[in-house]
């Protein structure tokens, strides 16, 4: 499946936003990574690392990564994370 060039700068955008906040969630032990970008303009992540699990992050995914996101393209609508089922 072809992805458009306006779809692919979007992308490349959203990575280098998520450059900037990166070190900061490394230095708690975590990461981010981009899981997808969907063609109504919300964005997914996952969580890795301390991240995870961390009370904070739904603080550090409105107040920080969205909000670097939208500075960098505002279209975007929304960033959600994608929880990885825990193992039973």
């Amino acid at each position: 499946m072809k992805v458009s060039k306006h779809k692919e700068d979007t992308i490349k955008k959203i990575n280098i936003a998520l450059e900037q906040i990166r070190p900061f969630l490394i230095d708690d032990g975590g990461d981010i990574e981009l899981i997808e970008l969907t063609d109504d303009n919300v964005v997914k992540v996952k969580f890795l690392g301390a991240c995870k699990s961390c009370s904070m992050s739904p603080m550090t995914l409105k107040g920080g990564v969205e909000e670097a996101i939208k500075r960098a393209i505002p279209e975007i609508k929304e960033v959600i994370t994608i929880e990885e089922p825990l193992e039973v």
